[in-house]
């Protein structure tokens, strides 16, 4: 079994899992953006107005998504 003090310090170690977490979606946020995409097409400043961090042209963040919701 575990005891108060096992729980406790999960407790913990879940709560700075989840503030890294935090942090570093909110680094990435923070980050500034690329007007080329890796495909070589430009991305939009549309794309990059609502969303400054951007790295990828609008089609290929779809593909990436769509791969990634697959797994």
């Amino acid at each position: 079994m575990y005891s108060e003090f096992d729980r406790e310090i999960g407790e913990e170690r879940v709560e700075q899992e989840r503030q890294a977490r935090i942090n570093a979606a909110s680094a990435a946020l923070k980050q500034q953006g690329r007007e080329q995409c890796g495909c070589g097409a430009t991305i939009s400043q549309a794309r990059r107005r609502v969303h400054p961090s951007a790295t990828r042209c609008l089609e290929c963040q779809v593909i990436v998504e769509k791969e990634a919701y697959l797994k």
